[in-house]
C-alpha cells in the first residue's frame, strides 16, 4: 500500500480517518477576485473552524486551493499542527480564468514537473510537499491553456500515482475531462470529478460511474444551488445502484461566511456533514457501512501515491 503525503508528512491510509475530500482551508485570492468574502486569510479562525471539525469526528479534508488561487502551504502546517487535522494539499492550477497567466507559455512537460517537485521535494522552499494533482476546466469548455494542464497532470500522475481532482465549472465537462485523461493514460480510477451536484441529474452521474471514475459530491450545505434533500435523493439512488464506492462528500466551503469561525455564525461550517447531512443520510436509508465507505474508505483509497 502506497502512503498518504499530508502537509506533516506521509501517514499510513489506516490512519487518515473521516475525509472530506474537497475543501478550503487558508485562500489569498488575485487581485482580480474583488469579493473579499472569498479571502479566507486567518489562521486563527481556520484553526479555530477545524478545531470544531476535529471535535466533531472529522479527521482529514482536502485542501483544494492552487497556486494561481493563493495557496498558503506554511499556514496549512500550522493549521493541521495546532488541529490533528490531516491536510493534504494539492498541486496544479485552477480554470482558464485563473491559471491562463501562469501556464500559457510554459510547455506541457514543464507544467508537468513543478508538478512532481511539489509532490516528491516540496513547494517552493517550504518542505511542504502536495498530495493531491488539480485541474478544472470552464462552463461548457476545455481551453487550450486548461487542456494544458489536464496532460500535465496526467503525467505527474504517472510519475507519483497522485489522484486527480478536478474542478468543473457548474458540473460540466466531466466526460470530456475523463476523456482526456484517458488519452493520457489515466485510468478513471484515479480521477474524482468535482462538483457533480451542481448537475444534479441521475443519468449524468451514472454516466460518470461507469467510466470508473469517482464522484465528488461536494457543494453540501450550499442550499442557494440545491437543496440538500435532493442531494440525499440523489445518493441515495447511486448508492442503490452499487456506485457508492465512487462518491466523495464535502462542502467546498470556499467563503469566510461560510464558517462560524469567522464570526458571524451564519454558514453551514465543517460540522455540517457530520452533525447534521449524514445523520439525515442515514434516516433516509443509507446503511452505516456505506457511509463509512463514502468517508473513509474511498479516501483512504484514493488518496494513496506509489508505493516506494
Amino acid at each position: 500500500m502506497g502512503k498518504i503525503r499530508t502537509v506533516l508528512g506521509d501517514i499510513e491510509p489506516a490512519a487518515l480517518g473521516v475525509t472530506y475530500m474537497h475543501e478550503h482551508v487558508i485562500t489569498h485570492p488575485p487581485a482580480s477576485v474583488t469579493d473579499r468574502d472569498l479571502a479566507m486569510e486567518s489562521i486563527a479562525a481556520a484553526t479555530r473552524e477545524l478545531s470544531h471539525f476535529h471535535l466533531a469526528g472529522g479527521r482529514a479534508l482536502v485542501e483544494m486551493t492552487p497556486r494561481d488561487y493563493g495557496r498558503d502551504p506554511l499556514a496549512l502546517r500550522a493549521i493541521a499542527a495546532a488541529t490533528g487535522v490531516h491536510i493534504i494539499c494539492t498541486t496544479g492550477w485552477l480554470k482558464d480564468k485563473f491559471c491562463r497567466p501562469w501556464v500559457a507559455d510554459r510547455t506541457v512537460d514543464e507544467l508537468a514537473e513543478e508538478m512532481l517537485r511539489e509532490i516528491t521535494v516540496g513547494i517552493d522552499d517550504t518542505g511542504v510537499r502536495a498530495g493531491v494533482i488539480k485541474a478544472a476546466s470552464s462552463l461548457d469548455t476545455i481551453t487550450p491553456a486548461e487542456e494544458k494542464v489536464f496532460r500535465a497532470a496526467a503525467r505527474a500522475h504517472h510519475a507519483t500515482g497522485a489522484l486527480i481532482t478536478t474542478h468543473t465549472e457548474k458540473g460540466t465537462m466531466a466526460l470530456e475531462q475523463i476523456d482526456l485523461l484517458r488519452s493520457e493514460g489515466v485510468r478513471p480510477q484515479r480521477i474524482l470529478i468535482g462538483h457533480l451536484d451542481h448537475k444534479p441529474e441521475l443519468d449524468y452521474w451514472r454516466a460518470v460511474a461507469k467510466t470508473g471514475a469517482n464522484l465528488g459530491i461536494d457543494q453540501i450545505g450550499k442550499e442557494k444551488y440545491l437543496a440538500d434533500s435532493r442531494r440525499i435523493e440523489l445518493i441515495l439512488a447511486m448508492a442503490a445502484e452499487g456506485y457508492a464506492a465512487q462518491l466523495c462528500l464535502a462542502g467546498d466551503l470556499a467563503r469566510a461566511s461560510y464558517w462560524p469561525a469567522y464570526g458571524d455564525w451564519g454558514g453551514p461550517g465543517l460540522t455540517y456533514i457530520l452533525w447534521r447531512f449524514l445523520p439525515w443520510l442515514h434516516e433516509r436509508g443509507l446503511d452505516s457501512q456505506q457511509i463509512e465507505v463514502m468517508m473513509t474508505a474511498t479516501p483512504a483509497r484514493l488518496l494513496q501515491l506509489n508505493a516506494t
